[in-house]
């Protein structure tokens, strides 16, 4: 007997499209028609039982974002996108502008819109939320963030602050900055800084702290008032767009990259070639994971079943704004 496991594997689609096909739902033109023709082959009868238990699903898929404009988001985004266009999945994207209670009526509203799976791309998280997480009856999967009982797609942002550190030590650096952000966001605010000062402390070296936001026009301005004054020879900030932000202030203030300061940063994003020199930065897959937790969506659609926790691998990407100090 034929089973629409079978259907999905001759049209080489999902068996989630095969199903919307049969309960009329968005499907591509080009892939009615030749799953029309499959069925028509085969003469596959759907089990009219499951099928009505599985049109009263959602194949609608929540995402909340925490700004516009984020590099990172743009290329998560973009990876949820292309799975989600070729799998005939509707996505409904709100975003929460880096406002933890605007998140909270986010997930309201989407769990209220009846859909499937909520994505949540998270920075903070308080104890509000997290049981507002753990909760919902709307299966949720976490990016950016871990929360225990949740599904979570996470980068090694320890494993990235290390590299950084161990960056600037095998370049001789031993006086050191870190910008950073607030620790209400745990994988930036802290994991990213306790990987870099963990090996600056093992090598004896010399670090002080600056704390500042996400914004390269704040941490342009941030810089313009501690470049003057500092004594650090490498400056490691939590983000590229941080980075480029210090960098206008560096360019401003005629202080020379790398002969002066080393710089870095932490994303991959594009930007860091949009300057000279280009910055080094630890490279992420933002758009893989994108597809990756999009897929995982997709399953939980299709079985209710959630994914596993997820840690992503980061690399170092040496550019021209690091060289070893000289003396």
């Amino acid at each position: 007997m034929v089973t629409l496991n079978d259907i999905a594997k001759m049209a080489n689609v999902s068996k989630s499209t095969v199903s919307r096909y049969l309960n009329n739902g968005s499907v591509s033109q080009k892939t009615r028609e030749k799953l029309d023709e499959i069925v028509q082959q085969t003469g596959y009868q759907p089990n009219l039982l499951a099928q009505s238990l599985k049109a009263q699903k959602s194949n609608m898929v929540g995402v909340i974002i925490p700004r516009y404009g984020s590099p990172s988001t743009n290329e998560v985004l973009k990876g949820i996108d292309t799975i989600a266009y070729a799998e005939d999945i509707q996505l409904m994207i709100m975003n929460s502008d880096l406002d933890i209670e605007r998140t909270k009526k986010n997930l309201r509203l989407l769990q209220r819109q009846k859909v499937g799976v909520i994505i949540l791309l998270a920075t903070a998280i308080d104890k509000e939320l997290e049981e507002q997480l753990k909760t919902s009856k709307t299966p949720i999967l976490l990016v950016g963030q871990k929360l225990a009982g949740l599904p979570s797609y996470v980068y090694k942002d320890y494993e990235a602050g290390r590299l950084i550190a161990e960056h600037a030590i095998q370049l001789g650096h031993k006086k050191l900055l870190f910008v950073g952000v607030s620790e209400e966001d745990y994988a930036v605010g802290v994991l990213r800084k306790k990987g870099f000062y963990d090996v600056a402390k093992q090598n004896g070296a010399e670090i002080s702290f600056i704390q500042t936001n996400f914004s390269r026009s704040k941490n342009y301005e941030k810089a313009l008032e501690f470049l003057p004054k500092t004594q650090a020879t490498y400056i490691a900030a939590a983000t590229d767009l941080m980075a480029i932000g210090i960098f206008n202030a560096c360019m401003e203030l005629g202080i020379q990259i790398p002969h002066q300061i080393s710089l870095s940063g932490f994303g991959g994003y594009n930007e860091t070639r949009n300057v000279l020199p280009h910055i080094t930065t630890i490279q992420y897959s933002h758009s893989g994971m994108g597809e990756a937790v999009m897929k995982a969506a997709i399953q939980t659609l299709e079985t209710g079943e959630n994914s596993l926790n997820t840690e992503w691998p980061v690399q170092l990407l040496i550019q021209g704004s690091t060289e070893e100090l000289k003396d």
